[in-house]
């Protein structure tokens, strides 16, 4: 999806992800908080979609919900027309490793293995052959602009290396959806717009719907839409043409 679709384009195309009031609450009585409150929202394939609001929104709630790495309290979160709550811990396990690629800020990649041997390990607990994973591998860590690092480990790269690895190890297994939580955050202004771009390049060549939650304002520049949660609420949601971006500031066209 181009950023400058219309909301009648969109209606036309797959969605991948439909939120119906999802609600996330913890706690009961007067220590009770609502992380999430009745979010409701369908996401496109082939779409970039930026998640943005202050520390303590729910942006990351959401993310989680969407990523089947927690359940909601109310409210439900299908991928692919599929009920998340529905699903035993084998089929989320399932849906996890197959549909779902996770990019995390603190990068998560292991610290024993080689960038090779970070990115094989999601395609061998999926059964992929040895040699088929390490030749898989060998290749994506090549498209992410490492493939004369691929036998180095994690304290021998940099930051935006081992980033590109932590990429590379989310689309192990060709996954429909790139979930990215702030990406960006731990990586200079140059390395975070080489992530950016990249990410960018796997929705328009690979059809990958890209999720960030951030608060990296260089990405409004390249998403299709803005959701804004305050409160655990959708303040807004907006497509990136009404947007009017400059550098240092943002302003509603």
């Amino acid at each position: 999806m181009s950023a400058g679709s219309t909301p009648e384009d969109q209606a036309e195309q797959r969605i991948v992800i439909r939120a119906i009031n999802v609600k996330r609450y913890y706690g009961e009585g007067e220590a009770l908080t609502k992380a999430l409150d009745g979010v409701t929202i369908d996401i496109y394939r082939s779409e970039y979609l930026s998640i943005m609001g202050p520390s303590g929104s729910g942006k990351s709630t959401f993310f989680n919900m969407i990523g089947g790495l927690d359940s909601p309290t109310d409210g439900m979160v299908f991928i692919d027309e599929i009920d998340m709550a529905q699903l035993d811990s084998f089929e989320l396990a399932w849906m996890r490793c197959n549909k779902i690629g996770y990019i995390f800020q603190s990068y998560n990649i292991l610290p024993i293995l080689t960038a090779l041997e970070n990115v094989t390990m999601p395609m061998l607990f999926a059964g992929v052959g040895q040699d088929e994973a390490r030749d898989k591998g060998a290749e994506i860590l090549t498209r992410v602009g490492l493939g004369d690092r691929i036998f180095h480990r994690p304290y021998e790269l940099s930051g935006g290396q081992q980033q590109r690895v932590a990429i590379a190890r989310a689309l192990a297994n060709d996954p429909v959806i790139l979930l990215a939580d702030e990406p960006t955050a731990n990586l200079d202004v140059k390395t975070g717009e080489e992530i950016i771009d990249l990410m960018c390049s796997l929705k328009d060549e690979r059809g990958v719907t890209v999720i960030s939650a951030t608060h990296d304002m260089k990405m409004l520049n390249v998403s299709d839409r803005i959701l804004w949660i305050r409160d655990g609420r959708v303040h807004r949601l907006e497509m990136r043409e009404d947007l009017n971006i400059k550098v240092g500031s943002m302003a509603r066209a």
